[in-house]
Parts: C-alpha cells; structure tokens; sequence
C-alpha cells in the first residue's frame, strides 16, 4: 500500500486526504493547531466545487441548510444596478467550517488519519517530511498543503512569484433577521468608493459578509469594524451594518505563482500554490479540484515525479486562468466610480467576459 503524508489540515489538504484514501493509499494528514477550524465565515462553492464534495462524499453535510445563489447582482452606494448575472449551474453560500467538518469526517470514513498539533516544518524530493517535534517520516508521497506560509514550498524553492496585493478585506458573520433573508437567493457586491460590501447568505440563521478596501484604508480595515465610517459609504445599508458584531478577521490578498506545482515525490496545494484574491470565489475550488484529481495522475504514470508533472500539465492551466481572472475583477477597486460603473455594465453584458469568468465554476473536475 502507497503511504501518503499531508501537511495542513484546510480545504486543500482534508480534499487531498479523502480523495486518496478512497483510492487505497494509507494517508495521514498533519494539522498543526490543536483543532481543524477555519478563519473567514462564509464561502461560496459553486458547481464545480460542489462536484468535488459529491465526488468525496463530503456534499450533503456542507450544503445542509446552505443558502442556494441563484443572482448575483452589483450595486452601486445607493443601491442602484449596475449588472446582473443569472447563475445556470449550482451555487451554495454555506458557513467555511461546515464545509471543513464535512471534508475531515469524509476523509476519516475513508480511512485517512488525521493528527492535530502535528507541524510539517519540511520536505525533500526524495519523500522525507521533517516535524516540528522532529520525527521524520519518510512516504511515497508528501502533499504541502500548509497555506500562503508555507515551509514546506519555501524549503524547496518553488516560489515564482509572491506579493501581496494592494488591497484585503474583513470577513465575518451576522445574525440573518430572518429565515428568509437567510435564504436568500442573491449575493449581492455594493461598491462606494474604493470600498466593497459583499452580502452573502449562508443558512437559515446567518449571512457572510466581506468589507473590501485598499490596504492603506487603514480606518476601513480597522478592528473591530468602525460601523460608523461603513454607514457613512453605504448609508442605504444602515441595518445590515449595525448588526455587525465584534468579531471579524482581515486579510490582505495575496498572489502567489509557483515554477513547478511539485519537486520529486512532494506535490504542492491550495493558497501554497496558486494564492488568488477572491474576486471569481475560486481559491477552495481550484485547491479541490486540483487535490481531487491527484490520485487518477498517480494511478496513470509508473513514477511520481512523472505522475506529478503530468497533473500539473493538465490540471494547471484552469488554475493559472482562474488567477488572471481573479486580478482582472479586482481592478476596479482602483478605478474611478464612473469608470467602475462603465466596466460593470460592459461586463454584465458581454458574453465573452460572462465565459470567462464563469469557466472554472462551468468545469467538470477531473475524477467526478
């Protein structure tokens, strides 16, 4: 039996554990905290991260009591249209650590272990992982999937390119006021500014938010979050605002873009990998994606640095789109509000934008 050794326990590592368990390899995956939890509160996952859930048995537990998008709209301060998209392939806003839960409790049914308080603090290509404790393990595969930090990728000298981006955002939760608006069908991204609100509905009892800002908005990305200043940007949302509690994190978007995806027998996943801001909502959809298929490459080619370099060959390319992509909505944080206006109406009604956007969230991962 192939012996796989994992390094984090996030989206891309729980996929990663579950889809090759489920294929016979003996996994063991290292979480470094004392627990799987994770920062952010809400997510979106959209047709082809629901595929992968299926594919892992990890769907029914994520999407229970989800809120099913079915528009999304952009709207300006005052609350007037600026575009409109109809989603035609299934989207889900469902609360980040659910989504964790289910993808750990899959991957334990498949027979994948996992061990909390276990830190991964290096790697060779000859299939040797180094803990904090220092044990070393040696496996026929290690899978860095320790996050935008990663020493895994770092020891290796896969970095490309790395640099935060000139802008970040507060994530956090608030009561819904109603099993309605919890269920609401749309999201909905209002711009004032330079500042971004996302609304977003998760479940019968609580709705996601972000608070979009360049990073030197120093007063918008405050902690906790200055109500005040958010209601003089979005006047129009005053109740939505001030249901906002103390809690919240930030965090600034970073890009990241690897040379290679492995080195020898050490595959690297997720934000480790290909870091994108979370303009398209793709970030956990290409890191499952991309974990999911990793086995049927091991299956298909004799060797692993072989398999790998295959997977990355295929697999990549959607990835390297959904980055470009990614950027390219971001833009408009910095532009002025008419021109802001223009490229969203010009986008809401181009067709070629529309698939361009929508391709990762249209494609048929690779093992479902």
């Amino acid at each position: 039996m192939r012996t796989a050794e994992i390094v984090g326990g996030g989206f891309a590592g729980l996929a990663a554990a579950g889809a090759l368990a489920r294929r016979g390899w003996r996994v063991r995956l290292h979480e470094r905290a004392g627990e799987l939890r994770t920062a952010g509160a809400g997510i979106n996952v959209y047709e082809n991260g629901l595929r992968v859930l299926e594919a892992l048995g990890a769907l029914e537990d994520t999407i229970r009591d989800g809120a099913r998008a079915k528009l999304r709209e952009t709207r300006d301060q005052d609350d007037r249209l600026l575009s409109v998209h109809h989603w035609h392939v299934r989207v889900y806003g469902v609360l980040r650590q659910r989504m964790i839960d289910a993808l750990a409790a899959a991957a334990r049914r498949a027979g994948a272990e996992i061990v909390t308080g276990s830190e991964g603090i290096s790697a060779t290509p000859q299939g040797e992982l180094q803990l904090a404790n220092g044990e070393r393990l040696r496996a026929d595969l290690i899978v860095a999937a320790d996050g935008v930090n990663s020493r895994l990728r770092d020891a290796l000298g896969l970095v490309a390119v790395r640099r935060y981006l000139r802008d970040g955002c507060i994530r956090l939760l608030i009561p819904a006021r109603s099993r309605d608006e919890g269920l609401d069908t749309r999201t909905i991204e209002y711009w004032s500014g330079h500042r971004r609100l996302l609304y977003n509905p998760c479940n019968t009892e609580q709705l996601y938010l972000a608070l979009s800002m360049p990073h030197d908005d120093v007063a918008g990305r405050t902690l906790p979050v200055n109500k005040a200043l958010w209601t003089q940007s979005f006047p129009r949302l005053a109740e939505l605002v001030g249901r906002i509690g103390d809690e919240g994190r930030y965090d600034r978007f970073e890009y990241i873009r690897l040379k290679r995806w492995s080195a020898g027998r050490v595959a690297v996943l997720g934000d480790a990998a290909h870091a994108l801001p979370p303009n398209i909502g793709q970030g956990a959809g290409c890191a499952m994606m991309n974990a999911l298929s990793l086995p049927i490459y091991l299956e298909q080619y004799p060797g692993v640095d072989k398999a790998l370099a295959a997977w990355e060959r295929v697999e990549r390319p959607l990835t390297d789109h959904s980055q470009r992509i990614s950027r390219l909505y971001g833009m408009p944080t910095f532009w002025p509000a008419p021109l802001r206006r223009l490229f969203y109406s010009l986008a809401g009604r181009s067709r070629w934008l529309t698939e361009q956007r929508t391709r990762t969230a249209r494609h048929i991962p690779t093992g479902t």
